[in-house]
């Protein structure tokens, strides 16, 4: 992508510029001097940067004051900037060459021993020499970002919006890759290639669980040959420009079910919407987690349902809110987040149902659209 396409999806630089201020105020509630951020989703998502990180550091700092931003970067990285919103923002830029330390560079931005705040992506390979400098360790700033992007403004959930439509048109196509006699490897080679076909800009992930591999849930592909009477698990997604994500699991059938999985499987999808209809605002995320729980744990079937009910997503994929038990936040309007109850039998199948749902005033939105059901195919 060239760096006039990577500008044309930023979103308005009005946009970042409200991000690092909020960054700044909830950096002082929390009692911070400021917040240092490495290129990742947290940088991304404050300035439209999609740097990567490297040896040489670039780093956004805000201070807590709501003084002037800046950004620390190697020289030989500021062409890339311009591919963030970072000249319309009134950054200040530090850039520096091999032999300058960048720590210092950073130290100097913030109070003597200020009180700092790292995104956690940052790694040790900076992260050491940066509390060296600083004179003591920094703590993640996880606890002030996902205040940030837990709750998706307008822009943001249509972005979902589209990725959630690019990820239904996959499944919706799922008979032409899908074939008995087919090795998982050979339908996910397909599904990856449909995937940027349909709009991503790649495909982040391909499960593709047949038969028992279906009671992994985190299986990928393999070169087992899908056989006839195999029940087949696919969860697939990946970033749609501006670099929001899909994530969408349905489930397949390679000829008609046993009267046992059909059963279980609609008990499967009786915890799936359960679990949707108790989105709203106000009500806790472990809530909507024991809405699925509960109504498999009434057929038995809790011990076989082994992860959480759902991870926020955005720009990336698995992000707060966290729909678990123990996770007592209140739910809020603009939370997006997955449901995807599933239920897995070691050595024989599995199965697994998965929206995208966006909190909205009264209950959520949907994003995605596909039939539930166990899909009966070939």
């Amino acid at each position: 992508m060239t760096s006039t396409a990577a500008q044309d999806f930023r979103f308005p630089s009005a946009v970042y510029g409200s991000r690092i201020a909020r960054a700044a105020e909830l950096a002082r509630v929390a009692g911070l001097d400021g917040l240092v951020v490495t290129p990742g989703p947290d940088l991304r998502y404050l300035t439209g940067s999609r740097a990567d990180t490297f040896e040489r550091l670039t780093a956004l700092v805000i201070a807590a004051d709501g003084g002037q931003a800046s950004i620390v970067l190697p020289r030989l990285e500021l062409a890339a900037l311009s591919q963030s919103a970072v000249g319309d923002l009134g950054v200040q830029v530090l850039d520096w060459v091999d032999g300058v330390d960048p720590y210092a560079i950073v130290a100097g931005l913030l109070p003597s021993r200020a009180r700092v705040a790292v995104t956690d992506a940052m790694p040790a390979l900076h992260l050491i020499p940066l509390a060296d400098t600083l004179g003591a360790l920094p703590i993640l700033a996880t606890a002030v970002v996902r205040e940030l992007r837990m709750v998706k403004d307008g822009a943001e959930i249509d972005a979902l919006r589209r990725a959630g439509a690019a990820i239904d048109r996959v499944h919706a196509r799922m008979s032409e890759f899908l074939i008995v006699g087919r090795t998982e490897a050979e339908v996910g080679e397909a599904i990856s290639a449909a995937i940027e076909e349909e709009g991503h800009t790649e495909a982040a992930f391909v499960i593709v669980g047949s038969g028992p591999h279906g009671a992994d849930p985190h299986h990928e592909v393999s070169d087992r040959v899908i056989e006839h009477g195999d029940v087949v698990v696919i969860d697939i997604g990946g970033p749609v420009e501006p670099g929001y994500n899909s994530d969408s699991t349905r489930t397949y059938s390679m000829g008609e079910p046993s009267a046992e999985v059909a059963a279980q499987f609609a008990v499967l999808e009786a915890a799936q919407r359960a679990a949707v209809d108790a989105v709203r605002p106000g009500v806790t995320a472990e809530s909507v987690d024991a809405a699925a729980r509960n109504v498999l744990a009434a057929e038995g079937l809790a011990e076989v349902f082994v992860h959480r009910t759902g991870h926020g997503i955005g720009l990336s994929v698995h992000e707060e809110p966290y729909i678990v038990a123990g996770n007592d936040i209140e739910l809020t309007e603009g939370m997006a987040f997955s449901i995807e109850p599933g239920i897995y039998f070691r050595g024989t199948w599995g199965a697994r149902i998965e929206d995208i749902v966006v909190v909205t005033a009264d209950g959520c939105e949907s994003l995605n659209n596909r039939p539930h059901g166990l899909t009966v195919l070939g």
